[in-house]
């Protein structure tokens, strides 16, 4: 039984005490020359974090010794760090009560000392703790908060271990594109910094999210460098984790003696350092590669020696892969009713995770054929829907990893069209350079000839390079642009087609949601009238709730509904009837409609808008319906800007939208500027992309400027443009044809 995302367990969370150490030989000798106490806590909390990658138990003694002395010492800070640093010793063994004691005692110091940059760890401790627990979602707010608190304090080092640990919590929840965004920053940093330790951790990580989405010769680089940077440092949580994700590499590739091999030398480092989860992971890895090579007596004798450790470490994915997959060899076997338990344990302890794969599938369809075969064919059908829902939900998630993976390849093919571009303008300029040389050469013997001849063939030289540079440019800024229009052409493409795949797959269950919300509301009405007489308090009180949870769910459903409308929109490549029309009418009646609408929703805006049209505008070719989508998009993101700008509470700010129109040469130019919050420099590039914005949950969903750029760009071969400044302004210019 191989799970596509079987390594997920294995996945390293980094602590703060995987930086800035020093070997434990310097820091011995630096606690005997110690002076004070407060020093010689400072050196024992560097001590503590040594041990955290090398010796847990240690680890563990050693912090509660260093919390002691702090204590004596009226050593606040130390105390704290201790603590800390006990946290994630105790997250690593699986403690995570112990663990969050120690992180909440350590919070409440760092508080009453005002200390940002402590408070800031103390929430990435948190994230790790949350990770190891695979609470993902927990995890990701603890890690918002590190990232807010160390940009407050400029804390890079602080920075860059949460752009890290962000990234793997985003990977754990199947978001590739924020995963590899905050991996890329994280790297950029250490490497910049020549922070060895830091680019092990982020290789190891890299190369999962790489095998996460199949691209196996990349994951398998990254990992080998993350074991050359490991071995360098001696860094064997690293190292082992690497060895354990090599091993899920090798079973991909179906290499069964290379995946045991490099599961059992996880192993091996596991138990020496005492991580009792990895240890577990890699002994399930280890068991599977048995059973994949036909040695079943094997894999089971070493499934039940991985049983104990799975159950120490606490952690509910190593609990599920271990009985799944002893489960999965029982059945191998044909011992249905042995498998049986191991297979509902294993399905239980995942129950709370949030996950969903393969292996879930898998382990389900063993169940229901245990069952089955053992006569009990209610639980048989009962498992066997299940397993199929989970891989209908794989079907649709392995549909956005083809679209991550699609982005990705455009992202990368678009860097290497660039670098190519920029070497021939230097071939180009290098040429430029020798042709300028070799003429001056000449000119300088045709001096000694006439100065006449010279200073003639000077200037016609002079003209000849000028023509050719310029010639070299214009071809250049054509180069760029018509790769830039390939690359966003083909990428909306395939999007447009992945979408109305999705869209037209879930339009139809989401529709029996709503229906069968409305329908379940009118009859808990219907139930709470016939009991109303009966004076049955606790009967109307479940009756009003469960009315409660169903306008909920059909809240939600029509919320989803809307986004699937969306895509479908999105995905409509017909085009409207196009005819001649006034702009400037356009652009006014759409303007007034969008202020309109949102006064509608919110009694309590206000907000100035006014237009400056060029009267002599002449008509423009286009589909009404089409153009007027697009500025409605752009209207009501333009309001909504100022009015989140508005609730910052500016007394002085006076929210203004303004649209202008004029024509120039062939196209007709259409400028929408507002006054609000502006665009972030770093979602500049991504604000066209589908399904991406910057709007809270349930406000926006992502499709309408991309469904505006689609329009406007391969619709009617015309351009939309960006100007902002955060905090400021935004403005778009939108650019049509005349004869569009």
């Amino acid at each position: 039984m191989v799970s596509i995302r079987n390594l997920l367990l294995i996945l390293c969370f980094l602590s703060q005490a995987a930086f800035g150490q020093s070997p434990l030989d310097s820091i011995n000798n630096l606690l005997k020359q110690a002076k004070t106490d407060t020093a010689r806590i400072n050196l024992l909390n560097s001590k503590l974090n040594s041990f955290i990658e090398t010796n847990l138990d240690s680890a563990s003694i050693l912090g509660l010794q260093v919390v002691q002395e702090a204590q004596k010492a009226s050593y606040p800070k130390g105390e704290a760090d201790a603590r800390r640093n006990l946290s994630v010793a105790y997250s690593f063994q699986g403690n995570y009560a112990a663990a969050g004691r120690q992180l909440k005692a350590a919070l409440d110091i760092y508080t009453r000392m005002k200390d940002l940059g402590g408070m800031s760890r103390t929430y990435s401790d948190y994230g790790l703790m949350y990770g190891m627990q695979a609470k993902y979602d927990s995890s990701i707010t603890a890690y918002k908060k590190t990232i807010a608190l160390a940009q407050k304090v400029n804390r890079d080092n602080i920075l860059n271990l949460a752009y890290q640990n962000i990234a793997i919590s985003y990977q754990m929840v199947s978001n590739y594109p924020q995963a590899l965004s905050y991996f890329q920053k994280a790297l950029a940093f250490a490497e910049r910094k020549g922070n060895i330790k830091s680019q092990g951790y982020i290789w190891l990580n890299m190369g999962l999210t790489y095998m996460l989405i199949d691209d196996l010769p990349r994951s398998e680089k990254a990992f080998s460098r993350a074991i050359r940077f490991a071995k360098q440092q001696k860094m064997l949580n690293v190292e082992m984790y690497a060895y354990s994700n090599l091993s899920g590499t090798m079973t991909k590739k179906a290499n069964y003696p290379a995946a045991y091999d490099y599961a059992m030398k996880a192993v091996r480092i596991g138990r020496e350092t005492h991580d009792l989860g990895i240890t577990a992971a890699s002994l399930s890895k280890a068991v599977n590669a048995l059973a994949d090579m036909g040695k079943l007596k094997e894999a089971y004798k070493l499934g039940i020696q991985a049983l104990a450790t799975a159950d120490s470490s606490k952690q509910p994915y190593n609990i599920f892969q271990v009985k799944a997959n002893l489960g999965h060899v029982l059945v191998l076997q044909g011992q249905y009713s042995q498998a049986i338990p191991y297979l509902e344990q294993g399905l239980s302890a995942m129950k709370n995770s949030g996950i969903i794969e393969e292996a879930s599938a898998s382990a389900f369809a063993d169940l229901s054929y245990c069952y089955e075969q053992t006569g009990n064919y209610k639980a048989a059908l009962r498992n066997f829907k299940r397993s199929t829902e989970i891989t209908d939900s794989i079907r649709s998630m392995q549909n956005v990893r083809k679209t991550t993976e699609l982005n990705m390849n455009y992202e990368f093919e678009h860097k290497q069209q660039l670098q190519r571009a920029e070497k021939q303008k230097q071939d180009a300029a290098g040429k430029v350079k020798q042709v300028v040389l070799f003429s001056g050469l000449i000119l300088f013997g045709l001096l000694f000839i006439t100065a006449v001849i010279a200073y003639g063939i000077k200037q016609r030289a002079n003209q000849v390079l000028k023509q050719q540079k310029g010639k070299l440019e214009m071809a250049l800024e054509q180069l760029r642009t018509a790769q830039k229009q390939l690359i966003q052409s083909e990428k909306m493409a395939s999007l447009g087609e992945l979408t109305a795949g999705i869209a037209h797959e879930i339009q139809n269950p989401l529709n029996f949601v709503n229906n069968f919300s409305e329908v379940s509301m009118e009859l808990a009405d219907e139930l709470a009238q016939e009991i109303a007489g009966e004076e049955n308090l606790a009967a109307l009180q479940l009756a009003a709730d469960i009315r409660q949870n169903l306008e909920k769910i059909l809240s939600h459903g029509q919320r989803a509904d809307s986004i699937v409308k969306g895509m479908l929109l999105h995905s409509n490549a017909s085009p409207g009837e196009r005819q001649a029309v006034n702009l400037n009418t356009l652009a006014e009646e759409y303007l007034r409609l969008s202020y309109h609408g949102l006064r509608a929703k919110d009694k309590l805006f206000n907000s100035g808008f006014s237009t400056d049209l060029s009267p002599d505008m002449p008509l423009v070719h286009i589909s009404p319906q089409e153009i007027g989508r697009v500025l409605l998009n752009i209207f009501n993101n333009a309001f909504y800007a100022v009015k989140q700008k508005q609730l910052l509470g500016d007394p002085d700010y006076k929210p203004m939208v303004e649209v202008a129109t004029e024509w120039a040469g062939k196209m007709a130019v259409l400028r929408i500027r507002d006054n609000g919050t502006g665009i972030p420099e770093a979602v500049r590039e991504k604000i066209f992309q589908p399904f991406f914005t910057t709007k809270p949950t349930g406000v926006g969903s992502g499709l309408g400027l991309s469904l505006s750029y689609d329009i406007i760009h391969k619709g009617y071969g015309g351009r939309i443009e960006i100007n902002t400044e955060e905090g400021k302004f935004t403005e778009f210019v939108i650019s049509l044809p005349l004869g569009a």
